[in-house]
């Protein structure tokens, strides 16, 4: 039984079988699936793909590449989304310095906005960095001396020092099916010394497909190849690495019923 702790069911790339792709998923153990928000006009479309199945959760947020298109949506917007009863998270949001799409200061005011509903609410941040490690990690570390909020680095592919600045944070760290590209070495590195409490699993579905699928379409079914490099690269078995990253997801994202349980209600 695994999570897929961070993927995309409101893209183009799912609207035809959008059945099948969850059906697909349910049957490989893929027992939950968080649909994460990149912008929060779209949060209807979301939550509505989260309502339509028992598995699936969802968060609202706005991605640094589309901070620019709605620069001053207020946290107590986000706070008021939130409280529907299968959001689950804040974002994603961060930087992103590798495409820019959002001027930087601008992406940075929409990043501290997310903290502010994310620790208003209690629900986990999402974070997504990419050639930004230096401003997220400040960002991270001045904003949580102001209040502490959870959270996680999404589809870690940064250093070693942003690793280690949010796990002194409190935060979880999630490995994509870059784990198992063959020139991460690196990544896999950080992943070893990474404590196994702290780990999460996710596709980034439809990006990043694992090995033996890279080059298709990523689909959450898809999590179980990542989750089993990163057993491998942990030394320990698939069953406990599944068991582990489900129990960190559950203490996450606490708002996720235990199976067999309804979604919490609204605020």
């Amino acid at each position: 039984m695994l999570v897929d702790s961070h993927c995309h069911l409101d893209f183009p790339d799912f609207e035809a079988e959008l059945d099948a792709v969850v059906a697909r998923a349910e049957a490989a153990g893929i027992t939950r699936m968080i649909t994460i928000s990149t912008r929060v006009s779209a949060f209807d479309r979301i939550a509505a793909i989260a309502d339509g199945y028992g598995g699936v959760f969802c968060s609202v947020g706005t991605h640094p590449h589309n901070a620019h298109e709605g620069p001053d949506v207020a946290a107590d917007k986000l706070v008021r989304l939130a409280r529907h009863p299968k959001c689950v998270g804040i974002g994603e949001t961060g930087l992103d310095y590798h495409y820019d799409k959002s001027p930087r200061d601008i992406a940075a005011r929409v990043f501290r906005t997310h903290i502010d509903a994310a620790r208003e609410t209690g629900l986990p941040l999402i974070v997504h960095a990419r050639d930004a490690d230096d401003d997220v990690a400040a960002i991270l570390q001045e904003e949580m001396g102001k209040g502490a909020f959870a959270g996680v680095l999404h589809c870690f592919t940064s250093s070693p020092r942003l690793a280690r600045v949010g796990l002194e944070l409190g935060l979880f760290v999630s490995f994509s099916g870059v784990l198992t590209f063959k020139g991460s070495s690196e990544l896999r590195a950080i992943a070893r010394d990474i404590p196994l409490e702290r780990l999460l699993v996710e596709t980034d579905a439809p990006f990043l497909a694992p090995v033996p699928f890279r080059g298709k379409r990523n689909e959450p079914a898809f999590v179980a190849a990542t989750a089993r490099v990163l057993a491998e690269t942990k030394g320990v078995s698939e069953a406990a690495l599944a068991e582990a990253t489900t129990r960190n997801v559950l203490r996450l994202f606490s708002k996720i019923p235990a199976a067999g349980k309804a979604a919490v209600g609204s605020a």
